[in-house]
């Protein structure tokens, strides 16, 4: 055989062989593979199941007192195939007990009793419910009766709980303004591959949650206006005439309305003088609630179209202290927001009719609501508030396991971030602002965790290897399928695994697979080399011959770059190289540089957003 057809059809084998690499699968997906409920086209399977729970749930709050008081009735449907004897309970407030499980210190202010269960009933049944000073933030009761397949238990609790003094993702923001989430008992996730969800809550991985409808009732003193997850049932019995008229008004302009000052609250204005007013709220289809009330926080509102086909409006609203400068621009930042990322990336319609963005301390994300921090600089402020709302399509749409898989949340909100970001402020301040926050300490920092392959489950990762593996390193792996498969491709692909998985439980294999299948080529390759490895980013200048240059990859990753050539009479060449320049060889490449008939200067590697840990070697000049 000639050395030439030798030497392809050995080519042709590398790639049929990088192509055809099978992902790592664990075990217990495999099982569910072979039970039905997940296919390896990446879609959900023919007897794909998930439980469900109708939620009706009253908050009592009286500030400055600290104890919050609840009751609800949980109708909870086990559409499983398996007979539950046990029911698994989210505590998730316990994480403020003293000796609770925690990734940080807590200051005394942290500090409280938790949740004390005052009362549990099953279908009417009081049941044994043993509070613990060692609870964690989830508790298994042992049913009275077993729970069948395709049957339902109606629960009821009551309970209360000191709000903490220090703030975290909920707590006092102030001694009359209280950030209420987690505020309640609810039914931990049972599902199709693991069963229940036992991961701890550990103050920094985040939550897991079943998609679930509601009915959230928030009592509070006169002159209080609560801010919550969902449609505002009532708002002509919780607001006087004309400021109720207000609300309705926002829901249809594109204007931002005062709905209520501080002065106009203090004065007995805006809400009925009753000794307390009942909010209700309602929410269906939806992973979690949450709630805020004050008695002097300003409150604005507008909205904004976010699907064109229906004309479709979400509303967009803001509760903040007056002395906070950023949050007078809160509406707007947040009508920008669902305007872009419902047209752009994801370019999925805002599925929600309103949010919600609150003046707290967390930069955290909640269903149709966000806690933010005050700054003094309103570029960060809405640089902060737009990572939050894209977190209602990851996990709120699509109803991540954000505890195990946080990549598959935080990657995709950081990447909307960056493309959002460009829009804003240009592509070389966006880009600035993300290497800065999500680059540049990961890959300057040669330790060991730093490079643990991002598949890792977040409940094994602490520190900088879950903050990498959980926002920079999976953003910069879904921008380079990006550029890979190009922007139609990707956003087919990605459109495909969201109208799949929406409103279920998806895990990574079934993204990987849903790209592979929707793009009609098969990725694994690339997925091993991002996911599934140490790599990092690194990238080398080995040698320059005649019209051609030679690349190593020393860092592994499969990343997108540019050449930058000067040439001897000072005109320049960019050349762009997609990943998939490192399909058939992950360790090095080959590139023909064009103008073959031009004297070279030098010829620069710029990785762009791929920071390289090891830029000395990126630069060739001619001798």
């Amino acid at each position: 055989m000639q050395r030439p057809l030798l030497c392809f059809l050995l080519a042709v084998l590398v790639t049929n062989t990088l192509q055809s690499q099978p992902l790592y699968t664990p075990r217990d997906i495999k099982e569910a593979y072979k039970n039905g409920t997940r296919s390896p086209d990446g879609r959900p399977g023919n007897h794909y199941w998930q439980n469900k729970g109708r939620y009706d749930i009253t908050l009592s709050a009286n500030p400055p007192d600290r104890t919050i008081r609840g009751s609800e009735t949980i109708v909870y449907t086990n559409n499983s195939p398996d007979t539950l004897k046990t029911l698994t309970f989210r505590l998730t407030v316990n994480i403020h007990r003293p000796g609770a499980a925690r990734m940080s210190a807590a200051s005394p202010e942290y500090l409280s009793t938790g949740v004390i269960i005052d009362s549990y009933a099953e279908n009417g049944q009081a049941n044994t419910w043993k509070n613990s000073a060692a609870d964690r933030t989830w508790k298994q009761i042992r049913l009275a009766a077993p729970l069948l397949p395709h049957d339902s238990v109606r629960l009821n609790i009551d309970w209360h709980y000191e709000i903490s003094l220090e703030s975290g993702r909920e707590g006092m923001l102030d001694s009359t303004t209280y950030f209420l989430a987690y505020a309640y008992p609810r039914v931990a996730v049972y599902d199709d591959y693991a069963g229940w969800d036992h991961i701890d809550f550990n103050d920094m991985q985040e939550f897991y949650n079943d998609f679930n409808d509601y009915i959230l009732k928030v009592k509070v003193p006169a002159n209080y206006i609560v801010w919550a997850t969902g449609d505002l049932q009532n708002p002509d019995e919780v607001l006087t005439p004309a400021y109720a008229k207000r609300l309705t008004g926002s829901a249809t302009t594109d204007k931002i309305i005062s709905i209520a000052t501080p002065q106009e609250i203090a004065a007995g204005k805006v809400t009925p003088q009753n000794t307390t007013n009942t909010w209700i709220w309602k929410a269906n289809d939806i992973t979690d609630v949450a709630c805020a009330l004050s008695n002097h926080y300003a409150w604005d509102a507008s909205s904004v179209v976010v699907d064109d086909a229906t004309g479709r409006r979400s509303g967009v609203q803001s509760a903040y202290n007056e002395k906070a400068n950023d949050f007078h621009y809160m509406v707007e930042f947040g009508r920008h927001a669902l305007d872009w990322l419902s047209h752009n990336y994801p370019g999925v319609p805002y599925p929600f009719p309103k949010t919600t963005i609150v003046q707290g301390f967390a930069d955290m994300e909640y269903p149709m609501m966000v806690n933010d921090n005050t700054t003094p600089d309103t570029v960060f402020s809405r640089f902060v508030a737009e990572h939050e709302i894209a977190h209602s399509w990851f996990p709120f749409y699509m109803g991540i396991n954000e505890s195990r898989f946080a990549y598959m949340d935080e990657g995709w909100a950081t990447t909307f971030e960056l493309l959002i970001g460009r829009s804003d402020l240009g592509k070389e301040r966006a880009e600035g602002f993300y290497k800065q926050f999500r680059v540049n300490g990961y890959t300057y920092d040669p330790s060991f965790t730093e490079d643990l392959p991002i598949i890792t489950p977040t409940d094994a990762l602490t520190g900088s290897a879950y903050g990498n593996n959980a926002y920079g390193k999976p953003s910069l792996a879904y921008l380079a399928v990006k550029d890979l498969l190009g922007d139609d491709l990707f956003k087919k692909c990605l459109h495909t695994y969201m109208d799949r998985w929406h409103g279920k439980h998806p895990i990574p294999w079934d993204f990987f697979y849903s790209f592979n299948d929707a793009s009609g080529q098969n990725l694994n390759w690339f997925w091993n080399n991002w996911f599934f490895t140490y790599n990092y980013l690194d990238l080398a200048i080995d040698k320059v011959e005649g019209n051609s240059i030679l690349i190593r990859n020393i860092g592994g990753f499969a990343i997108p770059f540019d050449l930058v050539i000067t040439y001897a009479d000072g005109t320049t060449a960019r050349v762009h190289q997609t990943p998939a320049v490192w399909r058939t060889d992950q360790s090095k490449t080959t590139i023909a540089l064009p103008n073959a008939g031009k004297t070279l200067r030098s010829i620069q590697v710029d990785n762009g957003i791929y920071v390289d840990a090891d830029a000395s070697n990126n630069k060739w000049t001619a001798n």
